[in-house]
């Protein structure tokens, strides 16, 4: 039978800031949490002072609690992860409890104790604590060297609410807010590299993320389709997707191809995809639209056709890789997980009916004078309606209700 529980510290620094606000913001990373960690050995998760501490079943692995602790370590809101042991507020067992830990942390060369205590009710202090948990580690570890900077190993001991818990690895998360604590955005997501980051980012915000993805079928396959469906399949680990909806686009563009000015057919699209986006976003409650675009990065990105787009709707448009270029932006793609599902080929509406040479800075009178020519209220109406809903697990998602057929 082992001598302690196996527990795993969720510690948060943004949450930690926000006042009277706080405990709202707390009990929804601690839901999120609860939703997306239930195939992992866990008796139960509750908040105690500044943490939330999750209870590892008895008989838990050290694997099983390292898999259970890098699950952790993506979701928004987790600014830093510690896996370890509960033991009672005695030296003697904080000791115990210490070696195990450290032991489980190998291979390392050097280490320091960190000890806190959040009651004074306990009568040893944080520096006696340190030197006394030291002297029990230095004679368990003599190859070790004691290192207060530049250690490979902290081992923390925390006195919290009656009990104390011990660990000695502990990794940095991704940090920012809960999914759930900003409201909702609908995110334009192709299968390419930047939009599931973008995507991504809002998430960490604290925003609900539903992602609508315009497809060029019928005029193209539905491979892009296929690709986004991998690309949420990631985003929902962490709980940072709830929806996407497929809007069959490709009859729409081949319309626009056939009258428009070539060079404007780029921004005619993306003002086209960008109301329907809203149209869906108010169905959705959302409060604004997010792209994955990038400053410069291509002919539909300059600042004349991003203004120009963005005249074509009234709700708020974010762009959080605006001032990225793209090795950054495909950095965060290899850490998140989508970049090799993005880097696949598959046709989509963005290849389709490309003109030769697109306008680079588009004048709003001259788009609308080209935008005339079409039923756009009717064919927003058409591609919303059209538009085909696919769920992921997203602990705060809340789909809109059917509307009246």
């Amino acid at each position: 039978m082992e001598e302690f529980q196996r527990i795993i510290l969720v510690h948060y620094h943004e949450i930690g800031l926000k006042g009277r606000n706080r405990s709202v913001f707390e009990k929804r990373l601690q839901k999120n949490l609860e939703a997306l960690l239930g195939a992992y050995p866990i008796v139960t998760i509750h908040r105690i002072s500044g943490r939330i501490l999750v209870f590892l079943r008895e008989g838990t692995s050290l694997e099983a609690a390292n898999a259970c602790t890098d699950a952790i370590l993506g979701i928004p809101g987790v600014a830093r992860v510690s896996c370890g042991f509960k033991c009672e507020q005695d030296m003697e067992a904080m000791g115990r409890a210490a070696c195990i830990a450290l032991a489980e942390a190998e291979p390392f060369a050097s280490f320091k104790v960190a000890a806190r205590r959040n009651h004074t009710t306990f009568p040893i202090d944080s520096m006696q604590m340190n030197r006394d948990v030291g002297a029990v580690l230095c004679e368990a570890f003599p190859a070790k060297k004691v290192q207060m900077k530049g250690q490979d190993i902290t081992v923390g001991v925390e006195v919290v609410e009656g009990s104390t818990y011990v660990y000695a690895r502990s990794e940095r998360g991704i940090g920012g807010l809960p999914v759930g604590s900003s409201g909702t955005v609908v995110s334009l997501l192709s299968s390419g590299i930047d939009s599931p980051v973008a995507l991504w980012r809002m998430a960490r915000r604290g925003a609900v993320c539903v992602g609508v993805h315009f497809s060029g079928r019928p005029q193209t396959s539905d491979a892009s389709e296929f690709l986004v469906d991998d690309i949420a399949r990631v985003l929902e680990r962490t709980g940072c997707i709830g929806r996407v909806y497929v809007v069959p686009f490709g009859d729409y563009q081949r319309e626009i191809s056939v009258s428009a000015p070539p060079a404007l057919r780029v921004i005619l699209y993306r003002r086209l995809m960008f109301r329907v986006a809203e149209e869906i976003a108010r169905r959705e409650r959302a409060g604004a639209l997010v792209t994955g675009e990038s400053l410069g990065q291509v002919a539909s990105q300059t600042l004349d056709n991003i203004r120009a787009t963005d005249a074509s709707v009234a709700m708020p448009v974010l762009r959080p890789l605006i001032g990225s270029d793209k090795l950054e932006i495909i950095d965060q793609a290899q850490a998140l997980g989508t970049f090799e599902i993005s880097s696949m080929d598959a046709p989509d509406c963005c290849t389709l009916f490309m003109p030769r040479n697109p306008e680079t800075h588009a004048k709003l009178e001259d788009v609308e004078a080209a935008e005339a020519a079409f039923p756009l209220e009717a064919w927003v109406t058409e591609l919303a309606d059209a538009a085909e809903p696919r769920d992921y697990r997203c602990p705060a998602y809340r789909p809109p209700k059917k509307r009246p057929a």
